[in-house]
């Protein structure tokens, strides 16, 4: 139970939903933030603007999965309001003041830093991106479905990376049928690649081993599907990238190839989000619970 607890949720998407659901059962006390054209209450939750949140109670700060832009700014889906969570706010709230976010960028790290408060980001646990791999895959199936005119079963698809994501796109797109290559730097992931039953080759032949594709799949977050790459594939390839922003291809080229190519960051919570929602919630459950002992224990 978190009972006692000062929770402030500052905006969010449907998934943030779930996670208020879960928070207020377990019987915790939540300040909701962006929240005021949401029509539906929970117990134990109270909509707050900004500048009412009483930051010297809090015991932790939960952000969206992207957390803040790089101006500080935070998205509010259920609200006009605008919010920007800055280091002043931060150095209010008690020293054991945890901010969670799914991931983070400059900004955060820098006013997380500046006020000497840890920063959790979910989506660096192998629990949270091994379970989110799950909508992930189900999401791209749709896609490929929805932007091709052929059968996935018989497809030469092409997966880049063998990372929590990769792995599990190669895995189920083997088993609907389809004949999997995966390009990896690690020897390691080689020799698992092979293990799977699949085609595996260094990143380094990428140009050569594009040539035969129907769809390829980046998982990779760095600019990997050049120009270059690109230009060796047929004209029917579909490209998915599942990479964050600015994802792993140079979408520019690939337009002016006439090669269609779709950046596809955060599907779960697209195709998923009360499944994306409960997999957050349930985390953030066991580690505010895990905090909340070892202060009680800190205090007898």
């Amino acid at each position: 139970m978190l009972t006692g607890m000062q929770i402030a949720v500052i905006g969010g998407d449907a998934r943030q939903l779930e996670i208020i659901r879960k928070l207020t059962e377990l019987d915790a006390r939540l300040s909701l933030i962006g929240f005021e054209q949401l029509d539906h209450a929970f117990t134990g939750a109270v909509k707050e603007k900004l500048d009412e949140v009483d930051f010297l109670n809090m015991d932790a700060l939960i952000l969206p999965v992207p957390g803040t832009n790089l101006e500080g700014h935070v998205e509010t889906i259920f609200s006009n309001e605008k919010v920007i969570l800055t280091a002043e706010m931060l150095l209010k709230t008690p020293e054991h003041c945890t901010i969670y976010s799914g991931i983070s960028n400059a900004y955060l790290n820098g006013i997380t830093k500046e006020a000497n408060r840890p920063l959790v980001q979910l989506f660096e646990r192998d629990d949270v991106a091994i379970y989110n791999s799950i909508p992930t895959v189900e999401g791209t199936i749709m896609m490929a479905i929805q932007h091709t005119d052929f059968t996935i079963h018989g497809s030469n698809i092409t997966v880049l990376g063998l990372g929590r994501v990769g792995m599990s796109v190669a895995r189920t797109f083997h088993a609907l049928g389809a004949k999997i290559k995966v390009g990896a730097r690690k020897t390691e992931h080689l020799a698992r690649i092979t293990e799977m039953g699949l085609t595996p080759f260094h990143l380094n032949e990428i140009e050569q081993q594009v040539k035969d594709t129907d769809i390829l799949i980046n998982t990779i977050p760095l600019l990997i599907v050049t120009a270059s790459v690109i230009s060796k594939m047929p004209a029917h390839t579909l490209i998915i990238d599942l990479a964050s922003k600015p994802g792993g291809t140079d979408f520019r080229y690939a337009e002016k190839r006439g090669i269609k190519a779709l950046l596809a960051p955060g599907l779960p919570g697209i195709v998923a989000p009360k499944t994306a929602g409960q997999i957050l919630a349930n985390v953030l459950a066991q580690l505010l619970q895990d905090n909340l002992s070892k202060r009680k224990g800190k205090i007898k």
